[in-house]
């Protein structure tokens, strides 16, 4: 029998990272000629969107005394400060004009920026990139690049009407860190997430799963899916067996991809953990598919599914909260929590490769294969 490792004690930062795109509103929230207020890493920020339905971000403080942005004016185009009546321009924050400024007064205002971030929206979520801060000082300066658009959904090559699109979203009272380690966990479905028509306790048994690295992250190899679930013994119904297989994904800062594939049919979802401020996230589960496209009501069953299955994690993490408040080390053990060990160690790595300009060290050499019972 192997000897598994030690457990380990295991301290969270709630370090929120940088220089990557996270999800900041679902899009059919985000209304024309209208402001939203959002935070991300606890960043205030107004979003909105132009005349022409294009969506933009800035932070929600005007650089001359720290006014919200959101409870001023909108044009369509620029956002006046309810203080002074300051204008920046919605997408790069440029500042437009100052009414305070005489005639004879030549201060350059298209030098004055409100801070603004890149905005894209992608299935169904309007994401923003948040770079990383610049060098201390008063104001803003122009906007930065993302160097990459925002994540999608993979979609197998289908567009417009055959595929059909649902989310969902729900906060949670944790830090980042928390949120993610409970996302990937392989053990706790029979016991947190036990329904007639998903699994019991009672249908517990050993498991093993070949992981990979990807850049930034890890891959659960394809594989057959779970023969303890009812969903997918319906989709043995749907298609071969033999046919069916999934690929789960995990990429930092949040990114859970899963991808169920049978044939011509296919599932596929992005869920984030997205980071509000040190002691709260919000999940994100957003998935396309093809599979059951004829089936009535089919998007609103699977936002019921994903609703019992986000509540049931929601109160978990709400439980967990009381005794977070006395911020204990955790104690993580093989091979169930190995997954939480490499999201710390790929954090580390990637925060060490930033601070010394080289080049990601990842915790995983090479493919190697977990067992767990659950």
């Amino acid at each position: 029998m192997p000897e598994l490792d030690p457990p380990q004690r295991q301290a969270t930062d709630s370090l929120m990272l940088t220089g990557f795109w996270y999800r900041a509103l679902p899009a059919d929230r985000v209304h024309r000629n209208q402001l939203h207020k959002a935070t991300l890493l606890e960043i205030p920020l107004v979003i909105g969107r132009d005349r022409a339905g294009r969506p933009f971000a800035l932070r929600d403080s005007c650089p001359h005394r720290g006014m919200p942005l959101n409870g001023g004016q909108f044009d369509g185009e620029n956002i006046e400060c309810p203080y002074h009546g300051w204008q920046f321009d919605a997408h790069n924050g440029q500042c437009q004009l100052i009414p305070s400024l005489t005639a004879d007064q030549n201060l350059k205002v298209d030098r004055i920026y409100a801070g603004s971030y890149p905005c894209e929206e992608q299935d169904g979520f309007v994401w923003v990139y948040v770079p990383d801060p610049g060098p201390p000082g008063a104001g803003f300066s122009q906007p930065e690049e993302a160097p990459e658009p925002a994540p999608q959904i993979e979609k197998f090559g289908v567009s417009g009407n055959k595929f059909k699109l649902a989310y969902l979203t729900a906060g949670m009272p944790v830090s980042i860190d928390h949120g993610i380690i409970g996302l990937m966990d392989p053990a706790h479905g029979p016991f947190v997430h036990q329904a007639w028509w998903w699994r019991s306790r009672h249908s517990i048994h050993e498991k093993k799963k070949n992981f990979e690295p990807i850049p930034n992250g890890f891959r659960m190899s394809a594989h057959t899916p779970s023969s303890n679930s009812a969903p997918y013994k319906l989709l043995r119904l749907y298609a071969s067996a033999d046919s069916i297989t999934t690929t789960i994904d995990f990429v930092l800062p949040n990114l859970r991809r899963e991808t169920i594939r049978a044939g011509k049919y296919w599932f596929s979802s992005l869920t984030t953990v997205t980071p509000i401020t040190r002691n709260q996230c919000r999940i994100d589960v957003v998935a396309a598919w093809n599979l059951f496209r004829w089936l009535p009501f089919g998007p609103e069953l699977l936002k019921f599914v994903f609703a019992k299955f986000v509540e049931q994690d929601r109160r978990t993490m709400e439980l967990q909260a009381e005794g977070l408040k006395h911020n204990p080390h955790l104690m993580l053990i093989d091979d169930a929590d190995r997954p939480a060990k490499w999201y710390f160690q790929l954090k580390a790595a990637h925060l060490e490769a930033k601070r010394t300009g080289g080049e990601m060290r990842h915790p995983l050499a090479g493919p190697v294969t977990l067992k767990w019972r659950s």
